[in-house]
């Protein structure tokens, strides 16, 4: 059952500690970094195991800084010790899980408790509360159909930050069409499916009711991009960070200068290639410990993104939380379907998150090389599913899911032993060659 009373509680506390000081904000950080590892090094196999191997207790981190003396985690090494990274506090069949295939295609299975679900939808609301959403504000999400189940019914029966989902899997005009009649305050969804509503409304000339805002997240899309949804729109557009795992991990506020960091949830590093910290205005990974997982703790894990730390100390915003610079994503992820439809890389994913064997799979690649040929090329955690069978049931899925007939597009499956990395070394989950992105 949802608890309702703890997660306002949650955003009340969120709320205000986004307006702390530095100091009081840093003396919070250090003394969740100091539990969160006690916790992990007595209650998590995975993290006892490593603490030990590394040397390294608990009693040796007392503040954020003393975090660079554990190793960073990586994807591939969560997914190799998943059953490890539990807390043996709690029953594994009572948690909710949580999936994500990321931009390198390598799907993740995280668990989380009831409490700390509560939390990351108290965490996502302080986000959109923080550039103007009211709790009976119209607000309609683009999304995929595996979200839908997340508004209580009781949410919808009060009408109280109740979103509306659409799916990310219909044509453009029918979103277009539900958007129209549903006349939204707020409009949100992935960001890279919201440009390609904007490409429609600026193709077709159709016009809809203004929202107040939008919001995209999920996706990182360059400034250009977002100008665009902004005036197909006719309303701002408020871009925000996150990842499945950890939930928001950063977000645009009104004034839109950089992102906010979730401090107060996450501890947020910015590392080179050699793991050291990088200083105010370089480029670095993303390194994140979060402060609220405990079923499934990730501490010093990598995130395969890049961002840029900022030394700005104060926001005219009024919020003290730090700030962030992001990396734009890649144009060159978008598919191209014949009929001038579109396909984000994060629909292709959730589409893959629908595939029955899904789970069999270890990392997978889509590449687009002519608008009637997808390749799938897929490397499997093992051989309890026949090629055969699962080739078919793919070829299946992906034409049920993306509304694509046998005779429009080819749709062929390899099968590898490794899925070798991209010309940026890091190994993207769609790459489309047809070269008119625009």
């Amino acid at each position: 059952m949802y608890n309702y009373f703890r997660a306002a509680y949650y955003l009340a506390c969120m709320m205000r500690r986004a307006c702390w000081d530095h100091k009081k904000l840093a003396d919070y950080q250090n003394r969740k970094v100091k539990e969160v590892l006690r916790y992990a090094y007595e209650n998590v196999p995975f993290y006892h195991e490593k603490f030990n191997q590394t040397g390294v207790k608990p009693l040796d981190v007392k503040t954020v800084a003393d975090l660079n003396k554990l190793p960073i985690l990586r994807r591939t090494e969560i997914a190799e010790n998943a059953e490890l990274m539990l807390s043996r506090e709690f029953n594994a069949k009572k948690l909710r899980i949580v999936s994500t295939s990321g931009s390198t295609g390598r799907p993740l299975f995280t668990r989380i408790s009831r409490k700390e679900d509560e939390f990351r939808k108290a965490k996502h609301l302080r986000a959109n509360i923080a550039v103007g959403q009211k709790p009976r504000d119209r607000w309609v999400v683009v999304t995929a159909p595996h979200h839908f189940s997340e508004v209580t019914r009781l949410q919808r029966f009060l009408g109280i930050y109740a979103a509306t989902p659409l799916s990310v899997f219909e044509e453009p005009v029918t979103q277009i069409a539900a958007i129209k009649c549903l006349r939204p305050d707020i409009l949100d969804g992935y960001s890279s499916s919201l440009l390609l509503l904007a490409q429609e409304l600026e193709k077709t000339g159709t016009k809809i009711s203004k929202p107040k805002f939008v919001i995209g997240g999920a996706e990182l899309i360059d400034s250009s991009s977002q100008q665009l949804i902004e005036k197909a729109f006719n309303a701002p557009f408020y871009d925000q960070y996150a990842c499945v795992e950890l939930e928001r991990l950063a977000w645009q506020c009104k004034e839109k200068a950089s992102y906010h960091i979730d401090a107060d949830s996450v501890v947020m590093q910015f590392v080179d290639e050699s793991g050291e910290e990088v200083a105010a205005g370089e480029q670095g990974e993303v390194v994140c410990t979060s402060l609220f997982n405990c079923a499934m703790p990730f501490i010093r894990y990598a995130l395969e993104d890049v961002g840029i730390p900022s030394d700005e100390t104060n926001c005219p915003c009024g919020r003290t939380l730090p700030q962030m610079k992001v990396i734009a994503g890649r144009k060159d992820s978008i598919l191209l379907l014949p009929g001038g439809r579109s396909m984000s890389p994060l629909a292709i994913g959730d589409c893959m998150i629908f595939f029955k064997y899904f789970s069999h799979i270890d990392q997978y690649r889509v590449t687009q090389k002519r608008i009637d040929l997808l390749t799938f090329l897929v490397k499997k955690k093992d051989d309890s599913i026949e090629d055969r069978v699962m080739e078919a049931e793919l070829r299946s899925h992906i034409r049920k899911m993306m509304h694509i007939g046998e005779p429009q597009v080819t749709i062929e499956v390899d099968f590898t032993d490794e899925i070798p990395l991209d010309t940026s070394g890091k190994l993207r989950k769609v790459v489309s060659e047809i070269k008119n992105h625009e």
